[in-house]
């Protein structure tokens, strides 16, 4: 189940459970649209892999108990702003492959 981490891991911006603006990669590195799109180029600066939305778990239980109110968003903060430098490089290397050929 995904753990909903609460920010964004570069600028730190608040990212609810209900966030429509909160991406992840594959193994859950979390950013909001504007640092994927903006600063990081669709490249996971943690693994390489691509971004897409995080899902939107319901508040309440219409099915078995899958919900906020059972299951809750993490309130643990990942901030580890990326270097720059380093994904700029990353960048280079993959030299504009899509999410699907890296």
């Amino acid at each position: 189940m995904l753990s909903l981490r609460p920010t964004c891991e570069h600028c730190n911006k608040a990212l609810l459970p209900a966030a429509k603006d909160a991406m992840i990669c594959s193994f859950e590195c979390t950013f909001c649209e504007v640092c994927v799109a903006q600063i990081l180029s669709n490249v996971c600066p943690n693994c390489a892999g691509g971004f897409t939305y995080r899902p939107i778990r319901p508040q309440r239980n219409y099915v078995n108990h899958n919900c906020l109110e059972d299951y809750p968003a993490s309130t643990d903060v990942v901030h580890k702003p990326v270097d720059l430098k380093k994904h700029k490089l990353l960048l280079s290397m993959l030299k504009g492959l899509s999410p699907y050929a890296r």
